[in-house]
């Protein structure tokens, strides 16, 4: 029996392929980058109408800055009861306008701003949901869904709410991409820490003057050069200083000079020895100082005993629906995932099959979309063992 609802639950979504490529295409025009919370409103708009179609009550909890969040439940449900948690985002790196050039179709791909990362796991969502609703299957385990507004920018004012859900539920299931083009699920991650540097020097004239300046840029290329030797491959450890800025003119000498640096970590032993050498760091030369302020991020994901069960869950599944997945135990990005893990078993990357994540190409193959919702569908509807029951929020 568990055989044929899985095989029907593809059926029903292999017939609706076009309606979740419309959607999709719909979702991308939709353009919402992180950066423009105001532009979100009308993929927010789609996704609370489809959601609502599928049998959920949908509300939106205001950003801190940032754009709305988007909560659902299942419009019927029995208090007090469990609840398993379905994380996505609708903001995306990409600047209004892009849409226009970037989006198109080709070869069974749809390629667009957000195709991939991530707004074809949510159309997966909506069509997982519904293939439940329609068909007549409920889950034991209610389904909570949280869409929020500011991943790509840290989730920086949704991780209170990440934090919130995922303390009191059963799991965690988040939909971004995959890793690879075959579709690995995610066990583990990387945590990042940003750092900025700041060297504080001397002005003085270049000209008439320079004995008397210090230069803080002179001094950050000491330290720039530092903060390369910690990355350490072999341990996982990577050290990536993406930005500089200093200076004033070319004829006077710097009296401030500063680097963001990227900093991930697979563990959190790892990243606190890094980051307390990033703390530590001393002037090479006379006369300078160095402030060093830090981000805290997202702490690492660990692949834990209870994410590996889950991910041995998702791969019998994907087995009954005649598909092969494999695990990605340790992925260098960061997700929400990162925040989840801690509090709750927690499997990620179920989102959709393409390629490019921020980049040109940015896509997703239509065809597996019904796949991997019909996958996700099966998760939603397969119980698991300890489960504390708690009321739905």
């Amino acid at each position: 029996m568990p055989a044929a609802r899985g095989l029907a639950i593809l059926d029903w979504l292999r017939e609706r392929q076009e309606e979740m490529s419309e959607l999709l295409d719909r979702l991308v025009m939709a353009e919402s980058p992180s950066l423009v919370p105001r532009s979100q409103s009308a993929a927010l708009d789609i996704l609370s109408h489809e959601l609502e179609e599928a049998a959920c009550r949908t509300r939106r909890l205001p950003g801190d800055g940032t754009g709305d969040h988007l909560f659902a439940r299942p419009r019927v449900r029995t208090r007090p009861g469990p609840y398993q948690l379905v994380i996505g985002h609708v903001d995306t790196v990409w600047p209004l306008g892009t849409a226009g050039a970037m989006r198109h179709r080709e070869d069974g791909r749809l390629y667009g701003p957000g195709a991939y990362d991530m707004k074809g796991g949510l159309v997966q969502l909506v069509f997982a949901l519904a293939a439940l609703h329609e068909l007549g299957y409920e889950p034991t385990v209610a389904p909570v869904v949280f869409v929020n507004s500011d991943e790509e920018i840290g989730s920086v004012h949704s991780a209170r709410y990440i934090r919130l859900l995922a303390r009191r539920a059963g799991r965690a299931f988040v939909l971004e991409p995959p890793a690879g083009p075959t579709g690995m699920l995610k066990t583990g991650r990387k945590g990042v820490e940003r750092f900025e540097v700041v060297v504080t020097g001397r002005a003085a004239h270049a000209g008439t003057s320079p004995g008397e300046g210090v230069s803080a840029i002179l001094e950050l290329s000491h330290q720039i050069q530092e903060l390369f030797a910690l990355n350490d491959p072999e341990h996982g450890v990577t050290v990536n200083v993406g930005t500089i800025d200093g200076g004033l003119r070319a004829n006077v000498v710097a009296a401030q000079a500063k680097a963001l640096v990227d900093v991930r970590a697979p563990n959190e032993a790892a990243a606190r020895a890094v980051g307390h050498a990033i703390r530590s760091l001393e002037p090479a030369g006379w006369g300078t100082t160095i402030t060093v302020r830090a981000d805290s991020g997202r702490p690492p994901m660990p692949a834990t005993d209870r994410n590996r069960a889950l991910f041995r869950q998702a791969q019998r599944l994907a087995h009954g629906l005649g598909l092969q997945v494999d695990e990605a135990p340790l992925v260098g990005g960061a997700s929400d995932a990162n925040l989840t893990s801690g509090l709750t078993a927690t499997l990620d990357g179920l989102g959709p099959v393409g390629d490019g994540a921020h980049a040109a190409d940015e896509h997703v193959l239509l065809s597996a979309l019904p796949e991997r919702a019909a996958l996700l569908a099966l998760l939603l509807l397969e119980g698991a063992p300890g489960y504390d029951p708690r009321a739905l929020p």
